[in-house]
């Protein structure tokens, strides 16, 4: 199907003889151009997620120039429109996840209440990925995504640096007594060194490699390094082709169905991914109309391989990989594990897209036959401190820690955590289980990524590094260390991690998926009964819509009235 001028959506605001299409043109004629250059062309909005506080993104305002530039070329008429720039949690607080929603929101109604045909959605930092296609899902226009890309490698003293990942590392040798201020100055300017996201296998990374997988980017668009050529012509090739899915009317629902989100949960465990692509996943098929659980992560986790030699849980950066062939590379050797004859936006099938796909540097892209580690990095657990189930990357950890039993020491939110986490008189010993709630979706408020709790530094000075730590939040993607994560329901809405007491066994097993306190459950009716739920963080405005909307970990933390179906109808623009 080929549509025809007249029955583009953009024409109900153009076309006709009545004084709201006379309006809406005079006003384009205001913004100087002129009727030759829109009348009877597809409108394609370019959403930018740009910002002076995004350093992620910085780039993105001369990408967009690029898109718009193919836009053209192709015979469409370009618009650019702002967008939250959600800057990971770089500046954003308490968390730029409590306002994923929002930005989705915002993209939803900004492609619902325009003269739009299509868009090209710009993003890559964290939750701007997830959020620009949950909204773009719920609209269900033709839209192509463009990864902001990662950024350059990190280099301090001769050394590679991975940001995030060496960022907790040499903290945690500055805490330990191990360098100094000196030799701190110099990491902060070697640890990012261009624009563009995390160039560990962080969720930024995660989350736009997923974006690939679905279908909704140009092959080969999610590896491509923020500031490399290459990069700019994927944008303007992104635009150009955005203009062809408007004839063509392909859509994101036409492309993405319950074989993609296999495909995507089988990319991020073969990458060794973010936990919180868990998250983001399981909301973005609730946008689809397609029903996403834990169990399914699980299951596939135990038959995925990790293939990609990447940090924190590998060895390279995103720059390597993208020379070793790229996530078209990594996907080629997955085989039957993923659906090849699945479309994408590039106008061909996954299979075709793989065709020549090679790989380049087998240590950094490996095969099924000589696998990073055998199976997928996450598990699920499950038991009576996370009935709903909590989320552990497992390669991240230390696997003497992977079974541990050891007693708790409890910390209510992350201000109490800074404040103690250091003191001796606590009785913390390696074994320990530190217990962080009051993180999650409710408490935190936003579900912040508070999960790596820090090490206290008399056993850093022991040379510890890693011991288990169990919270309802999340962690950064470019982490590490034996991190329970997820927990659900959260403690703030008495979850069973509200009743934790010092001193408390916890007992992890990942090879068996449990997580349970071993306190007599009569014990724990009497201090259920004793319990009462702590006052709400917000008393107005968007934080209490958030508070009194949001779902929990195991559902994907979306809105409640945004995740369920129902008819939006678009608007009259006669």
């Amino acid at each position: 199907m080929v549509l025809r001028p007249e029955e583009l959506r953009s024409h109900r605001w153009y076309g006709g003889e009545g004084l709201r299409s006379f309006s809406h043109r005079a006003r384009t004629r205001q913004l100087g151009i002129g009727a030759e250059e829109h009348l009877g062309k597809p409108v394609i909005g370019v959403i930018n997620t740009w910002s002076e506080l995004n350093p992620c993104h910085s780039h993105l305002r001369e990408r967009a120039e690029a898109v718009k530039r193919g836009v053209w070329q192709a015979g469409g008429y370009p618009v650019e429109l702002p967008a939250g720039a959600l800057c990971g949690e770089t500046f954003q607080k308490p968390t730029a996840m409590l306002y994923r929603n929002l930005l989705a929101m915002e993209v939803e109604e900004l492609l619902r209440s325009y003269p739009l045909d299509g868009a090209v959605l710009l993003g890559g930092c964290d939750k701007t990925t997830p959020a620009l296609l949950m909204g773009a899902f719920s609209v269900d226009l033709p839209v192509i995504f463009v990864p902001a890309g990662p950024m350059l490698r990190g280099h301090w003293r001769g050394e590679t640096l991975g940001s995030g990942s060496d960022m907790w590392r040499y903290w945690d040798d500055r805490r330990a007594g191990l360098i100094g201020e000196e030799e701190l100055a110099g990491l902060e300017q070697g640890l990012a060194r261009s624009p563009g996201h995390c160039m560990t296998m962080g969720t930024a990374s995660t989350m736009t490699a997923v974006a690939e997988v679905l279908g909704l980017t140009l092959p080969g668009a999610s590896s491509i390094p923020a500031v490399d050529s290459g990069h700019v012509r994927m944008a303007a090739a992104s635009g150009r082709r955005a203009v062809e899915l408007v004839w063509q009317q392909v859509t994101p629902s036409s492309i993405v169905d319950k074989a993609a989100y296999e495909d995507a949960i089988t990319t991020v465990l073969a990458l060794g991914g973010s936990t919180n692509s868990v998250i983001h996943l399981i909301a973005m098929a609730g946008r689809s109309g397609i029903a996403l659980g834990l169990d399914e992560f699980d299951t596939a986790s135990r038959g995925v391989p990790v293939l990609a030699d990447i940090r924190p849980a590998g060895r390279f950066l995103m720059e390597d990989f993208y020379y070793a062939g790229g996530l078209r590379a990594l996907l080629a050797q997955l085989g039957d594990l993923i659906h090849r004859e699945r479309r994408t936006v590039g106008g061909c099938t996954l299979e075709v897209a793989l065709r020549d796909a090679e790989v380049y540097n087998p240590e950094v892209i490996r095969t099924q036959q000589n696998p990073v580690f055998a199976e997928g990095g996450l598990a699920v657990l499950r038991g009576n401190l996370a009935p709903d189930g909590a989320v552990i990357k497992s390669i991240a950890a230390e696997p003497e820690l992977l079974r541990h039993t050891g007693p708790a020491v409890v910390f209510d939110g992350y201000a109490d955590m800074q404040r103690r986490i250091n003191d001796e008189s606590l009785g913390i010993t390696e074994q320990t289980v530190l217990v962080l709630r009051g993180a999650g979706p409710q408490g935190g408020p936003g579900m912040p990524e508070h999960g790596m709790l820090p090490i206290p530094e008399h056993l850093l000075r022991q040379g510890v590094r890693d011991m288990v730590r169990i919270s309802d939040a999340r962690m950064s993607g470019t982490s590490y260390g034996t991190c329970v994560l997820h927990i659900a329901p959260e403690s703030h809405v008495g979850g069973p991690l509200a009743l934790v007491r010092d001193g408390d066994l916890i007992s992890l097993d990942v090879p068996g998926r449990t997580l349970e306190l071993l306190v007599p459950q009569e014990e724990l009716d009497g201090r259920r009964a004793a319990w009462t739920a702590p006052p709400p963080v917000y008393g107005r405005g968007y934080g209490q819509l958030y508070a009194q909307h949001i779902g929990q970990a195991d559902t994907g933390c979306d809105f409640d009235f945004l995740a369920r179906d129902g008819a939006v109808p678009d608007p009259e623009a006669g």
